[in-house]
């Protein structure tokens, strides 16, 4: 899997336009890994012109980046038009929102870069797929097209990576002696590490703070084994609320929201779970709950996100069967 293999790909369609899609409420992750990944195009193919697109926007923190870097992101980029397509930090399609149709009918070949457990309906779609789950971020992936280039980083685009990075493994505390080398190097390339991390930092805002505040005095726990298993609901922030109750104590925080027949669901857990029990909280249980639900699921081994249909309690008991199933084989158990 390798940068070149992309680039052999452009040239065969003689590619003039290439599309870098992000999935929904792009994180900086995705943003990040797409400036840089534009840029490293754009270095190889000067003639090439690249566009960096996210359905339905970018997240709060996302824009709050924008404000230090020189990135664009279009909320309607041409993909009619587009010789390729890389979805990047996206492994669903779905998660294009309403590029998803434009993308699934397009003749341009469709290419993934991305560290998420990949999804058999997105890889009946692709022409090349460039996944490495053992990789923190789609930062780091494109940190390594960069060093199979011999192309050296500006500083834009190490600070991106680095941003991207810190972002996806919760300021480092999840990164693995990998990744921290990568960081040391992209760290040399000219970043200042303690001005970068400032940026991935945001006042909360008061509706936030009700929402993480209502969410806790809702919560249901449920212990399996000896892992406290936290759920709740809230109409928004639920993935915020999911960090909050984590930091709280709970090994597992399940966040559902419904807003008219659309449901949410946030699922985040501690390392210690993850490390003790193997349960990847994309695959084994947000990806499963997706389809239950009539949506998509998907994630990190730690943080995974459900869209789908119903509502807030059948979301809960259903994702409370897929843990269950996964830590004993006991007889269900139902919330409290």
């Amino acid at each position: 899997m390798s940068f070149h293999e992309i680039t052999e790909i452009l040239d065969k369609v003689d590619a003039k336009l290439v599309v870098l899609l992000c999935h929904h409420n792009a994180d900086p992750d995705a943003i990040c890994s797409a400036y840089a990944l534009k840029s490293l195009l754009k270095h190889s193919r000067p003639n090439l012109e690249v566009e960096v697109g996210a359905a339905h926007g970018i997240s709060r923190l996302s824009k709050h980046i924008l404000k230090h870097l020189p990135i664009t992101v279009e909320t309607q980029p041409k993909v009619e038009d587009s010789d390729a397509i890389i979805l990047i930090d996206t492994n669903t399609i779905q998660q294009l929102n309403n590029l998803a149709e434009k993308v699934k009918t397009s003749r341009a070949p469709i290419i993934v870069v991305d560290h998420h457990a990949p999804h058999p309906e997105t890889q009946q779609l692709v022409k090349l797929d460039i996944t490495n789950e053992e990789s923190s971020s789609t930062c780091e992936i494109v940190y390594d097209f960069f060093k199979q280039a011999g192309i050296k980083l500006g500083e834009n685009e190490a600070k991106a990576l680095f941003l991207g990075i810190a972002f996806d493994t919760r300021h480092f505390i999840i990164a693995n002696s990998s990744t921290l080398k990568t960081v040391g190097e992209i760290i040399e390339a000219g970043v200042n590490a303690q001005e970068a991390l400032s940026m991935l930092s945001l006042h909360m805002e008061l509706s936030e703070r009700v929402a993480r505040l209502k969410a806790s005095r809702r919560i249901k726990v449920v212990t399996i084994n000896k892992w406290l298993i936290a759920f709740s609901h809230v109409s928004a922030y639920q993935a915020s609320a999911a960090r909050a109750i984590i930091e709280l104590g709970a090994h597992v925080a399940v966040v559902a929201g419904q807003k008219n027949k659309n449901l949410q669901i946030s699922l985040r857990s501690n390392i210690e779970f993850y490390k003790n029990t193997g349960i990847h909280l994309g695959r084994d249980v947000a990806k499963p709950l997706g389809r239950y639900i009539h949506g998509m699921g998907g994630g990190h081994s730690t943080a995974a996100g459900v869209n789908g249909a119903g509502d807030t309690e059948t979301g809960l008991e259903l994702c409370l069967r897929l843990l269950k199933e996964k830590l004993t084989n006991d007889q269900v158990a139902t919330l409290k």
